[in-house]
């Protein structure tokens, strides 16, 4: 991944210094959710299926800053609903940055030619637009024509604005190797992205689409494929190399959903932001009180199919950092 130097030295102080410490438990990103108000309806979300009561709300800017201050987590990923939506997000923005946290606003880019003028380039800060496949598979996910283009047109007005700009793709049992490999092409080579996301759909209960999630087996293959004939170097992926082993069944990891715990309207999430069972008002309630045994695959039956970024990316990530074997090949294949 092509994290600046400072930000990469923060988190990898941020592990060491846990480590030190003989902490076991802790956060290395924080998805924040200010809002579940979106103007899509995507087939794989179910956000907006709360009642129009909770959609109308915004969290406080004092409130989402406390939040993160409290977990200590280094990253942050901004999330919804759609975070642009929100009046007050480039607040939240500037507030993290200047506690140096290394903020990541998810998107799906129709309403960031309208409100980009807000925002200041950053090498704290990065745009992270959705992107779930070329036009056509892209614009049937989030059930509505023409939304790709303008996706499209947002991340080039952002480059050209100095912006740094990646792109998250989930891939469903309706994707190929092929359709993989033709928007990751399309993204690293002609788009020119900075870093590309990517996670195999994950079954979240309150999607209206329970049809199409991946399974393990499924997940494996698919990315075995596309990974091969040295694609999976030339790509920027923003993923440790361990995590993308785990992605083609290389390596098996427990999940470790404590380490990218989700903060919303409702509070935190227990036990991530895949699955809802309850909510707590501190992340330290959060750490002490979720019984984190009882979760992942071979555990509990909605984890059987899981593979998501927020269990099993922080479990590579700390695999990583505890190996110098593997930790010079990160460097290397970045």
């Amino acid at each position: 991944m092509s994290m600046p130097l400072s930000v990469s030295m923060r988190i990898g102080a941020h592990l060491m210094k846990q480590k030190l410490r003989g902490v076991k438990k802790f956060p290395l990103l924080v998805e924040l959710e200010p809002l579940f108000a979106c103007n899509l309806k995507c087939n794989g979300c179910g956000k907006i299926q709360h009642p129009a009561s909770v959609l109308k709300q915004r969290m406080p800017v004092e409130q989402a800053v406390a939040a993160i201050e409290e977990a200590g987590a280094p990253m942050v990923s901004i999330a919804g609903g759609e975070p642009l939506m929100h009046p007050q997000i480039e607040v939240i923005v500037q507030e993290l940055i200047k506690r140096k946290k290394m903020v990541f606003l998810c998107t799906n880019a129709i309403l960031l030619p309208k409100h980009l003028h807000k925002f200041t380039p950053s090498p704290y800060f990065r745009w992270v637009v959705h992107i779930d496949g070329l036009r056509e598979r892209h614009d049937e996910s989030v059930s509505k024509e023409g939304v790709f283009d303008q996706a499209v047109a947002a991340i080039k007005l952002a480059q050209e604005k100095g912006f740094k700009v990646n792109t998250n793709t989930t891939f469903f049992n309706t994707d190929t190797p092929q359709t993989v490999i033709d928007v990751l092409d399309y993204l690293n080579d002609e788009l020119g992205v900075d870093d590309l996301q990517i996670s195999p759909g994950y079954a979240y209960e309150k999607a209206p689409d329970q049809e199409h999630f991946l399974g393990v087996e499924e997940t494996r293959e698919m990315f075995r494929k596309a990974f091969s004939d040295g694609r999976r170097k030339k790509w920027r992926l923003m993923h440790t190399p361990l995590f993308l082993d785990f992605l083609e069944g290389k390596v098996e990891y427990e999940c470790t959903a404590w380490s990218i715990p989700s903060y919303s309207l409702f509070g935190w999430q227990k036990p991530c932001y895949l699955m809802s069972d309850g909510y707590v008002s501190s992340y330290k309630e959060l750490i002490e009180t979720t019984e984190w045994e009882k979760y992942g695959r071979g555990k509990d039956p909605r984890c059987a199919n899981c593979m998501a970024h927020c269990g099993y990316e922080p479990s590579a990530v700390i695999a990583t950092m505890s190996s110098l074997k593997e930790g010079i090949r990160a460097l290397r294949e970045s």
